[in-house]
């Protein structure tokens, strides 16, 4: 991606941020340097367009965690500056309606709060007092109201109920579930009995009151959903939101409905979706308020359906869908200042590009092509939007409401990218299984010479229906490997997103099928057309189905790696059905539960070849992932120590699918590569 020149006042501030980096000599990417990036979301535009301001996470090493901090930028780049430094937890800013003040939420009390910020920094206040933790935080265009989440018992009718539930808890620590209960656990906390509510609280005063009182279920739903789950009609008086309501059929079931309240609490909810069973999500008003748009899937139990975009007029109650021959999944809608214009990002050949939908022709423009683009907002008669790719981190940019005149406002980790030299990533495609077109990237170590011949890291993304695109991940992210010297090869196997809905269901009952192959083509592929890439020093390495297809990889090609990663993976489909938590994902993939499916859960058993492995295996869990038990890993482990097959098992107890704290994921990239070096060597001592 091209370097837009920063403006002179941020490079100033970047510059005194951090000025022993830009001594240094650049040096090869490292985990540390991965974690050490600051990252950049939720931007946020004021009323009046001149300035955004945004959350900046940095990682404080010696405390183990990520901390947050408001920042702000005026809309030309011009003017960054920091907006609070506390030590706690500062995130998701909002404007107040005259652009005087931001709210925020902050733990700087001991508990998650509103707070209120001037616009042009100093000292904050605290703005709500609640029992409980706030979440999720909306203003409304009038100025008058706040929306927020709160974690409640549902049939309490007060605040106060639940929190004297909490209180009457007795010393003994069972948790007691009826049949029916639906989640018991869910990714990694065992559930309470509490579910999200919404609340609109008046800034006047007055008690915060539940417009979703009545449904016993969750908005926003968990365990990822967030403010763009709602949204305030225009002119305040009407609240639209997403809720996945609980019982019995939650495990297996991916219904979340769409509806509306009245904002003041005087009617129950009206659901507005009932007669789709599978997800309608992110609603989104017009800028009049007469229609509202949101994404929706149409099969029930698919969790990685094409959304489509619907827009509904709120006055007649008819219904239509845009761009029904545009063949990608959007990822979020934002209405453009006119109402004519639908704004979207979403999975594209290896790319995140922004969008624009015409509401009326369902016309579709590409307005931004390259690297990964996320929450784009409207500025004056421009968008502004994040984006990252392969190669950096995410900073703001902004573009002309038809895609020309691009512009960067921020870089963040200006000093941090000066000090670190980094592997050139270049995209390359193959005929997979099926005749397929299938695409993927090859990055070049740091220090590539050419006539040199370099050990491979083989990267596997999870989900399945994932993508390793041009964006800069945090957990699999393949510079860590380049600057260690090794080449890394990604392949965007069938199963994978942004390559058309047929593409993304292929992988559906065929998990060991044409995925595996393309991965065994896109290999060849990528020895012959990148020769410096040494195929007999080779590793695979992968995580969730990347994990799974190592144990696959075991027993079905097990002379072809000198060693494998499992990270979270899965080892036995018939105690994985049993034990992990969202039962509609293995229904849908294997055709329904285990019981009815026996055959398509053993057809992808990586327990069933057990016999054939013989390949080192590093295996590493978190005890809190909930998505796949640490028995998987455990059973794994044993499996291999069985078979007398050289092994290592990292297993983290306070990490959930994921490695989130920074220590952890700088223990596990240095067991990673410490593994990669003993089989496949030196990566810097590359090979002639």
């Amino acid at each position: 991606m091209r370097r837009l020149p920063l403006p002179l006042a941020s490079l100033l501030i970047a510059l005194v941020a951090a000025p022993s980096l830009a001594a240094e000599a650049p040096h090869p990417f490292t985990a540390r340097d991965l974690h050490a990036m600051r990252r950049l979301s939720d931007p946020q535009v004021s009323p009046r367009g001149d300035r955004v301001v945004f959350t900046l996470r940095t990682t404080d090493f010696a405390a183990n965690k990520g901390r947050t901090d408001l920042w702000a930028v005026g809309a030309d780049g011009k003017g960054l500056s920091q907006l609070t430094s506390d030590p706690a937890s500062d995130t998701n800013p909002r404007w107040s309606a005259d652009g005087a003040s931001i709210y925020f939420l902050s733990t700087r009390s001991g508990s998650s709060q509103v707070w209120r910020l001037p616009a042009t920094g100093g000292d904050a206040v605290q703005v709500t007092t609640l029992p409980l933790d706030v979440g999720n935080l909306q203003v409304a265009r009038d100025g008058k109201h706040l929306a927020f989440s709160l974690e409640v018992f549902t049939d309490c009718p007060t605040i106060a109920c639940t929190v004297q539930r909490l209180a009457a808890k007795g010393p003994a620590s069972g948790r007691l579930y009826e049949g029916g209960a639906g989640f018991v656990r869910h990714w990694d906390a065992w559930s309470e009995g509490r579910r999200n509510h919404l609340f609109v609280w008046a800034l006047a005063g007055g008690e915060p009151i539940d417009v979703s009182r009545g449904l016993d279920g969750d908005t926003p739903s968990r365990p990822f959903g967030g403010v763009e789950e709602y949204a305030f009609s225009p002119d305040g008086g009407t609240m639209a939101f997403a809720a996945r309501v609980a019982g019995r059929e939650e495990p297996w079931s991916t219904n979340l409905d769409l509806y509306l309240a009245p904002a003041d609490g005087s009617a129950p909810p009206r659901n507005l979706t009932a007669g789709n069973r599978a997800t309608d999500t992110q609603p989104a008003f017009s800028p009049d308020g007469k229609t509202l748009a949101y994404l929706a899937m149409q099969r029930p139990g698919f969790e990685s359906d094409r959304y489509r975009i619907h827009v509904r007029d709120l006055q007649t109650g008819s219904d239509r869908v845009l761009a029904e021959g545009w063949d990608r999944s959007p990822d979020l809608l934002l209405w453009g200042g006119d109402g004519r214009t639908l704004y979207s990002t979403a999975h594209d050949v290896g790319q995140t590009p922004l969008f624009a939908i015409d509401v009326g022709s369902g016309k579709v423009t590409k307005l931004v092509a390259d690297g990964h683009v996320r929450e784009p907002a409207l500025l004056g008669g421009r968008l502004l939007f994040g984006r990252d790719t392969l190669r950096s981190p995410v900073d703001l940019f902004s573009v002309a409401a038809d895609g020309s005149g691009l512009a960067r406002l921020t870089d963040v980790n200006h000093d941090q990218l000066a000090a670190v030299l980094m592997g050139e990533p270049t995209p390359f495609h193959f005929e997979g299984a099926a005749g397929d077109t299938v695409y993927g990237w090859v990055t070049r170590p740091v220090g590539f010479t050419a006539g040199k011949r370099y050990p491979l890291a083989f990267l596997i993304h999870g989900g399945p229906q994932g993508s390793f695109n041009n964006e800069f991940h945090y957990r699999w992210n393949p510079q860590p490997y380049a600057g260690a010297g090794y080449a890394v090869v990604t392949i965007d196997f069938h199963g994978s997103v942004g390559y058309g809905q047929a593409f993304t269901d292929a992988i559906s009952g065929d998990w060991g099928g044409k995925p595996f192959v393309d991965l065994q083509r896109g290999l060849e592929a990528a020895l012959r057309q990148f020769p410096w890439i040494d195929g007999d020093r080779a590793c695979a390495l992968g995580g969730s189905y990347g994990g799974f297809m190592v144990n696959w990889i075991a027993g079905n090609w097990p002379d072809r790696f000198r060693c494998l990663v499992d990270h979270d993976g899965i080892f036995d489909q018939r105690i994985m059905y049993y034990s992990t938590e969202e039962l509609w994902f293995p229904e849908w993939e294997m055709g329904g539960p285990y019981w009815e499916k026996p055959e398509a859960y053993e057809k992808v058993n990586p327990a069933n070849f057990v016999a054939r492995w013989r390949t080192p295996m590093l295996v590493i869990h978190g005890e809190l992932d909930y998505r796949i038990p640490v028995d998987q890993g455990i059973a794994t482990f044993t499996a291999l120590q069985r078979r007398d097959i050289p092994a290592e098992l990292l297993v983290f107890p306070d990490e959930n699918h994921w490695v989130l704290k920074p220590q952890n994921a700088i223990q596990w990239h240095d067991t990673v590569l410490a593994w990669l070096r003993r089989w496949i060597g030196d990566g810097a001592n590359a090979e002639h």
